[in-house]
C-alpha cells in the first residue's frame, strides 16, 4: 500500500472543505435558523466563495505541504492565517450585501468551529499518517549519493525519523566513482526499487553530477540536490548577480539594527510582564511549597552565566537538585542523575524550572528567545570546540531558542558525542542570530509551549 503525496493532499483538502461547509451551515443554523438560511439563499453564494478561497489560500500558504516533515505549530500558524482570511471575506460579504441577521453571532460561531474542527482534523491526520508509516506503509526508498558531513547529517535528521516516510537504503561512496561504480549505482536503483536519490557531493566529486543525474533520470528516480555551499544560504545572505555572474552577498545580522533590537526588547518586556503577573504570581507559591515538602533547601537556584557582550549575570531557576549537590563544584546534569529530586524531575520534564528566568528577562539580563546561556565552567571548554563561540554573545541569551526546540538541550556523558552535540547547538544558535525575525521568535515560543504541554522537551 502506498499513500503518495497526491493522496495525502487530496485527503486533507477534502477533509478541510467538508469541515468548512459543515461549520458554515452549523453556525448559520445556531445564529438564526435553517428556514432563514434557506430564505436568504445568497448566503450559499458566500459558501461557494469561501470554498474557492480556502482552496487557493491553502495552496498559497503551503498548508498541505510536508504534513509530517514540520512541527505541528507550523501547520497551526498556517491554519490560523487561512481562517483569518475566511473570516475577513465573510465580514466583507455581509457588509456588501447589507445582511442584518447573519452578523456577529454567525461570525463568532464560524470562527470557533473552523478553528476547533480543522485543528483537530490536522492532529488526527498526522497521528494516522505517523501510524501508517511506522507500520511500513507510505514509505519511499531513499539512497544518498555522498558520504560527507552533509550526507550524514541528512540521514540523521530525516532518514532516521520514521514519520518522514523514508526507508534509508544506503550511501554511495563518492570517492570510489569509476565506470564500475556507476554500473553499481544503476543496479542498486533497480534492485532496491529506489524512489528518491539525495545527492550531497563535495567539491571534488561535483564533476560526476551529470552522470549521476543521467542514471537517475533513466530509472525515473526523483532527484534531490543538497548544494555543498548550503551553509551560506540563509536570510543573512542574498543571491544576486554582478554582470552574468551569480554571487552570494553577506548582510548584517538583523539584530544589529537598533529598531529591531527595540522591537525585540519591547516584546520581551510585554510578554514577560504578562507571564509574571498572570502565571508566576500563583505558580511560584505552589512550586515553592512542593520543593520545600520534597527536600530541604532554598526554593531558587542561582548560577552565574555568560550574557550579552560576555557580561556575567545570575540566572534564576527553581531548585531541582538536593541542596548539598547544588553547593558542590559544578557538574553537568546527565540522564537519570541521582542528584535530581522527585519534584525536580517533574519540573525539568515540563521546563517549569525555567519559568523564574522571566525575572531575568525583565531585568534585562535575558530575552525570551535566544541562545541558551552557558555556565561559566563550560564556557572555556566549549570555546575549544568552536573558536567563534563569542558570536553567540552578540545578543541576549534566551529562556528558549532555536537549538532547544530541536532537542539540543543539556550535555551527555560520552565526550565525543557531547562535542558533536555542542557544535550542533552552537551552529543552531548562530543560525538564529543570522536569521532573526519577529515571526521566528513567535514560532519558537509556540513550539516551546507545545513541547512543554506534551512533555517532549528532551530535557536532561
Amino acid at each position: 500500500m502506498i499513500v503518495n503525496k497526491h493522496t495525502i493532499y487530496i485527503s486533507r483538502l477534502l477533509g478541510d472543505l467538508i469541515l468548512l461547509n459543515f461549520s458554515f451551515i452549523l453556525s448559520a443554523v445556531l445564529a438564526q435558523s435553517w428556514e432563514i438560511l434557506l430564505e436568504r439563499n445568497y448566503m450559499f453564494l458566500l459558501l461557494i466563495i469561501l470554498n474557492f478561497s480556502w482552496y487557493f489560500t491553502s495552496n498559497i500558504l503551503g498548508l498541505y505541504q510536508d504534513i509530517y516533515l514540520r512541527e505541528y505549530v507550523n501547520h497551526f500558524i498556517n491554519i490560523i492565517k487561512s481562517i483569518f482570511i475566511i473570516i475577513l471575506l465573510t465580514i466583507a460579504f455581509i457588509f456588501f450585501v447589507k445582511e442584518n441577521l447573519f452578523t456577529r453571532n454567525f461570525i463568532i460561531y464560524l470562527s470557533f468551529f473552523l478553528f476547533f474542527s480543522i485543528n483537530l482534523w490536522t492532529i488526527v491526520f498526522r497521528k494516522v499518517l505517523k501510524f501508517l508509516r511506522r507500520q511500513g506503509l507510505s514509505i519511499r526508498n531513499l539512497l544518498i549519493v555522498g558520504t560527507g558531513d552533509i550526507a550524514e547529517h541528512f540521514k540523521k535528521e530525516v532518514c532516521d525519523v520514521p514519520g518522514f516516510g523514508y526507508k534509508f537504503v544506503g550511501f554511495v561512496n563518492e570517492e570510489e566513482f569509476t565506470k564500475k561504480k556507476f554500473d553499481e549505482l544503476q543496479s542498486s536503483l533497480m534492485k532496491n526499487k529506489i524512489d528518491d536519490v539525495v545527492i550531497a557531493l563535495s567539491d571534488n566529486s561535483s564533476k560526476f553530477l551529470d552522470e549521476i543525474i543521467r542514471i537517475c533520470n533513466i530509472n525515473a528516480v526523483k532527484i534531490h540536490l543538497i548544494p555543498n555551499y548550503i551553509r551560506f544560504l540563509s536570510d543573512r545572505f542574498e543571491v544576486s548577480s554582478i554582470g552574468n555572474f551569480p554571487i552570494i552577498t553577506a548582510r548584517e545580522a538583523p539584530l544589529e539594527e537598533a529598531s529591531r533590537r527595540f522591537l525585540k526588547r519591547l516584546f520581551d518586556i510585554v510578554f514577560s510582564g504578562f507571564i509574571t503577573i498572570f502565571f508566576l504570581s500563583w505558580i511560584i507559591p505552589i512550586v515553592s511549597l512542593l520543593i520545600k515538602l520534597d527536600s530541604k533547601g532554598q526554593v531558587f537556584f542561582y548560577q552565574e552565566r555568560i550574557g550579552i557582550k560576555n557580561k556575567k549575570f545570575k540566572l534564576i531557576k527553581f531548585r531541582t537538585m538536593y541542596q548539598s549537590s547544588t553547593n558542590q563544584e559544578f557538574v553537568a546534569t546527565t540522564p537519570n542523575d541521582p542528584r535530581i529530586t522527585r519534584v525536580g524531575k517533574f519540573l525539568r520534564k515540563y521546563n517549569i524550572d525555567e519559568l523564574p528566568q522571566f525575572i531575568n528577562v525583565l531585568k534585562g539580563d535575558m530575552s525570551v528567545v535566544g541562545p541558551r546561556p552557558h555556565a561559566i565552567p563550560y564556557h572555556e571548554k566549549y570555546s575549544e570546540y568552536f573558536e567563534e563561540i563569542k558570536l553567540r554573545h552578540s545578543v541576549r541569551p534566551g529562556i528558549t531558542g532555536w537549538a532547544q526546540i530541536h532537542g539540543l538541550r543539556g550535555d551527555v556523558e560520552d565526550e565525543e558525542e557531547n562535542r558533536k552535540r555542542t557544535l550542533q547547538r552552537i551552529k543552531y544558535d548562530l543560525w538564529y542570530i543570522e536569521n532573526w525575525s519577529f515571526k521566528l521568535d513567535i514560532q519558537i515560543i509556540l513550539i516551546t509551549i507545545w513541547q512543554m504541554v506534551s512533555g517532549k522537551t528532551n530535557a536532561i
